[in-house]
């Protein structure tokens, strides 16, 4: 590893790289063990629906890299691309060693919640776009063309640029919908409580989901889906499709429904996991920063805020919500349809059925990962998951 993160597990709820403790390699518990139910935060129903309650899985590492920390697949590829906190996107290949595609590390900035963030490839495939925030801290969405060699530098295009306050709570997490679309994920600038009340307003991207159209167009570097919701309202960024957000850290599309599912970090006390269901209008307001979770956090909570379809408080060692997919492969059936997800500090791979818009149980499903940054999916549905003290592993049966 080029360095190694240490960082004490005292912050007040935050993304998962601030709260990194010392690690020099990936520790994974309980592997294979039985799935076990858990207490049930937020209502969730702790019944036990028969695939899940019989789900065994464990961990098998697939490679080891440096601080992984996203993960994307590209269409026609079978290569596994991992973004490196650090600056490099490296292509994991069965049998091969890791091969660098890109290397950013001269311009990325290392503090505890920034670097390189997120990557995605666009539908086609022939577009890497990449998420890091630059030496001066702030954000930056840039495009590269890729080719069997990788992307190439002398083609990078700055997509977006976004200055941050705060050296925290940056996002990070690029996604490509099913519409097409780039989905972009900010946090609201930093600090702690929101203190620019940035999450609440439509005036500033922080603190929001994008929509766009990442190829330049009208001399402009993106353009924007006639359909936003907030397209030709005055005082508003057309570009923002969700808000109310703190850190959405990683969010993910159902595979085969299309619905978006996003995990929020909290502040201090509650950690999220949201819905918006496919064919939505966007305009959803998921609540912060007058609400952690369905808490009152600061004012009255604004009209049409929308809850929570799960959340979980601190104080059994969780400190930072990583969102995750609903598994969608075939090699593990008892998952099918199960949403997966886990939370930094305390590591266990967790899961719950979606059942009508709510959270219908709740598994332990295991196996428990040091610095539990990231999930990723591959182009059959299978899940990974990425630790940032520098293991990526697959999840089997």
């Amino acid at each position: 590893m080029f360095a190694v993160l240490v960082l004490a597990v005292i912050v007040a709820a935050c993304s998962p790289e601030e709260a990194a403790s010392p690690a020099t390699g990936s520790t994974v518990t309980g592997s294979g063990g039985p799935a076990t139910s858990t207490p049930s935060p937020s209502g969730a129903s702790t019944s036990s629906p028969p695939g899940l309650a019989d789900a065994r899985i464990r961990l098998v590492p697939v490679a080891g890299v440096e601080q992984p920390i996203a993960m994307a697949v590209r269409t026609g590829d079978r290569a596994l691309y991992v973004a490196e906190k650090t600056g490099r996107v490296v292509a994991l290949t069965p049998g091969s060693d890791p091969r660098v595609v890109l290397d950013l590390t001269n311009r990325v900035s290392l503090g505890s919640e920034q670097g390189l963030l997120g990557l995605a490839f666009s539908p086609d495939g022939r577009f890497l776009y990449v998420d890091f925030t630059d030496v001066n801290g702030d954000t930056n969405v840039t495009e590269f063309t890729f080719g069997d060699d990788g992307a190439d530098p002398a083609s990078e295009r700055r997509v977006l640029f976004v200055e941050q306050p705060f050296s925290n709570h940056n996002g990070g997490e690029l996604v490509f919908g099913p519409d097409g679309y780039l989905y972009i994920g900010l946090g609201d600038g930093g600090s702690a409580g929101d203190p620019m009340g940035n999450a609440q307003s439509l005036s500033t991207l922080l603190g929001k989901l994008l929509r766009i159209s990442p190829r330049p167009s009208k001399g402009e570097p993106y353009s924007i889906p006639p359909d936003n919701p907030f397209v030709g309202r005055d005082g508003a960024r057309p570009e923002i499709w969700a808000f109310g957000l703190r850190n959405p850290w990683r969010f993910s599309f159902d595979a085969a429904t299309g619905d978006l599912w996003i995990g929020d970090v909290g502040q201090n006390a509650w950690e999220e996991i949201d819905l918006e269901p496919a064919g939505s209008d966007g305009g959803s307001n998921f609540g912060w920063d007058r609400l952690e979770g369905t808490h009152p956090f600061e004012g009255s909570p604004a009209p049409g805020s929308i809850p929570p379809v799960f959340e979980y408080a601190h104080g059994d060692g969780s400190c930072a919500v990583t969102g995750g997919y609903v598994y969608r492969g075939e090699r593990i059936p008892d998952l099918a349809g199960a949403y997966l997800f886990g939370d930094y500090c305390r590591g266990v791979l967790e899961a719950f059925v979606p059942r009508d818009g709510r959270a219908t149980q709740m598994r332990e499903l295991g196996p428990r990962v040091d610095a539990l940054a990231s999930f990723g999916e591959d182009a059959h549905g299978e899940l990974y998951v990425l630790s940032l003290a520098g293991t990526v592993f697959r999840i089997v049966a």
